[in-house]
């Protein structure tokens, strides 16, 4: 491969890392506080991760590591895949005391961002009056948070005590 051949395809991974943005939050705050899972995915390749669980006294946990193009690119074919960016949360329920989800997405120069409530089972989406959007919103977010279960536990080497 010649330099500019070279440097061409690194500028398109590059342009393709700069124009996407991710993050997930789920949390409430009950009788022990403020309990969280968030993850965002900066522009730059960032994987951040937190989770702020006191169960059992535990601490928070709080995670970083760098993504490779390959992965952000994964990333980024889940969401191609999931047509989430079609999608819009005004018929979704509202978030309420039992605790909220956000999704923020930036890709393909759109931004979309979809808040709703803490989904407990596929039945209360299937009363809700968008269930396909709500239907692919939590199937989303179940592929995303495995994939950055995966690669957290894959990298830190988490083992449970």
């Amino acid at each position: 491969m010649d330099t500019e051949t070279s440097s061409a395809t690194d500028s398109t991974a590059a342009a393709q890392t700069e124009e996407f943005y991710l993050r997930y939050y789920v949390g409430h705050k009950g009788q022990f506080g403020h309990e969280f899972l968030e993850f965002e995915i900066r522009p730059n390749g960032k994987l951040r991760y937190a989770n702020n669980s006191h169960y059992k006294k535990e601490e928070m946990i709080r995670k970083e590591v760098y993504l490779s193009p390959c992965v952000v690119a994964e990333f980024q074919r889940i969401i191609d895949e999931s047509e989430i960016m079609k999608e819009s949360d005004e018929e979704w329920p509202e978030t309420d005391k039992g605790g909220r989800q956000e999704l923020e997405i930036v890709y393909k120069n759109v931004h979309s961002s979809f808040v709703t409530c803490k989904l407990s089972s596929l039945t209360s989406i299937q009363d809700s009056r968008d269930p396909d959007g709500l239907r692919t919103f939590y199937y989303l977010v179940q592929d995303l948070k495995a994939f950055v279960f995966s690669l957290i536990g894959l990298h830190f080497r988490i083992k449970p005590i």
